[in-house]
């Protein structure tokens, strides 16, 4: 995002020339030739609305440069071009997504019809399908846009790439970027902490999530390192042997490694890997404990879902959580008793605004927690119904506090993902669209998953 001061002055200069190179060029050979699409998508990382040289006549510069402004205004990945009705459209939007190589919302007006894809991290692809149908109705180009434009950035998950503000959206001429150059310096640092103001916002509210999220796990840090020591281990003594010695070598080393990674952590999903390392090392404790003992060695479970301290889970129980549905949970041992009997759970609580609360009813920074001791796609079954379950479901929870707990991940809005995204729900058709290919008619989805 740039200061208005900044976007206005641009304009200012760029019009003018932009308006003599259409009238030299009006007569040159190709001049009107629809765009080829890698280019789109090289206009595209550098600012949120292409307009084709050939489609100039659907959305005026002032236009499409009022509606940057507001997509960049909002900090949002949305994408909007407008092409000429004769571009190709087989494939269109896959094509254009892995030239752009940015996660987000498209949007192509190409001549007088229009359509719209996501990725899943931003949008679902049942929300895409909604705003096409509610703006197709639309008049001309601009207002059809504004309300796309409008509706999506309610809707849309993640920020806007870093390209955009980095870069300077498009060829900016000599004397142009000299009056921009000194307009910034006059500004200084307030200009610039203007534009960056929602960023800043943001990283100041996940500092502040990582600080609560610390008192917790420095807890399970805490509780493992007397668990190592309540074993009393050495392995030196009478009976050990090399198997037992591995079994506490990778709880030691998992107990420092839980320890470096939280204090390196900066974000509330890297601690992820955090409570990764805590799990690895009590599993492994559970082990060396069935060694020493003689019992069979336990089978790798995930923790106890009530309170993961409790250790690895013995067998999975069906609990209700209030006003929610019933559900299988992993449980401890102790646990499975307590319900057997019709007693609770043993629940972990963590500090919250609202006093003392089970670690699901807090706030959504405890998703990366959770999500480190319950992976591999299980956490969304646990905690569907849920207030933290209900938090991760959203299109913008992967943005914030990372992805990759299952059926809740996906790339954030804004990332540079490359040609990696599910293409398979391209096809089909949702009644009308451009027709041919890929173009179905709103809602398709880059990213799979919903």
């Amino acid at each position: 995002m740039r200061p208005a001061l900044v976007r206005t002055a641009v304009r200012l200069l760029i019009v003018p020339i932009a308006a003599v190179l259409a009238v030299l060029l009006a007569g040159a050979p190709g001049a009107h030739a629809a765009t080829d699409l890698t280019k789109v998508a090289q206009q595209l990382r550098e600012n949120p609305v292409y307009v084709d040289p050939a489609a100039a006549g659907l959305l005026a510069e002032s236009d499409a440069q009022a509606l940057a402004d507001k997509i960049r205004d909002a900090d949002k990945p949305v994408f909007v071009a407008v092409l000429p009705a004769g571009y190709p459209t087989q494939d269109l939007f896959r094509n254009l997504r892995t030239e752009t190589g940015v996660t987000g919302l498209y949007g192509i007006r190409l001549g007088d019809r229009f359509d719209a894809r996501a990725d899943s991290s931003v949008m679902s692809r049942q929300a895409v399908s909604n705003l096409v149908t509610a703006v197709r109705g639309a008049g001309d180009t601009k207002a059809q846009l504004n309300d796309f434009v409008d509706d999506a950035l309610r809707n849309v998950g993640g920020t806007a790439p870093s390209s955009w503000s980095d870069g300077s959206g498009g060829d900016v001429p000599v004397g142009g970027l000299i009056t921009v150059g000194a307009l910034v310096a006059a500004g200084g640092a307030g200009a610039y902490a203007v534009v960056r103001r929602n960023r800043r916002r943001h990283e100041e509210e996940q500092r502040a999530a990582l600080e609560k999220l610390r008192v917790v796990v420095d807890e399970d840090i805490t509780a493992f390192g007397e668990e190592l020591d309540r074993l009393d281990f050495h392995p030196g003594e009478p009976g050990a042997d090399d198997a037992m010695r591995g079994d506490y070598e990778r709880a030691l080393d998992a107990y420092e490694q839980a320890k470096s990674l939280m204090a390196a952590a900066v974000r509330p999903e890297d601690v992820k890997a955090v409570t990764e390392a805590v799990e690895d090392g009590r599993f492994s404790l559970a082990r060396l404990a069935a060694r020493r003992e003689g019992r069979p060695l336990p089978e790798r479970r995930p923790p106890c879902f009530f309170d993961p301290r409790h250790g690895p889970s013995v067998t999975d129980a069906s609990w209700t959580p209030p006003g929610g549905a019933a559900r299988e949970v992993p449980v401890c041992p102790a646990d499975r008793t307590r319900l057997a009997e019709g007693r609770d759970p043993v629940i972990r609580e963590v500090d919250t605004d609202h006093g003392r609360r089970p670690y699901w009813e807090a706030g959504p920074a405890y998703g990366p927690w959770a999500g480190g001791y319950f992976g591999g796609g299980l956490l969304p079954g646990l905690l569907v119904g849920t207030m933290l379950g209900s938090m991760m479901a959203g299109p913008a929870y992967a943005a914030d506090y990372g992805s990759g707990y299952g059926d809740f991940g996906g790339y954030e809005g804004g990332d540079v993902s490359g040609a990696d995204f599910n293409s398979g729900d391209f096809g089909g058709d949702f009644g009308g669209g451009f027709g041919g290919g890929d173009f179905g008619g709103g809602g398709g989805d880059f990213g799979g998953g919903f």
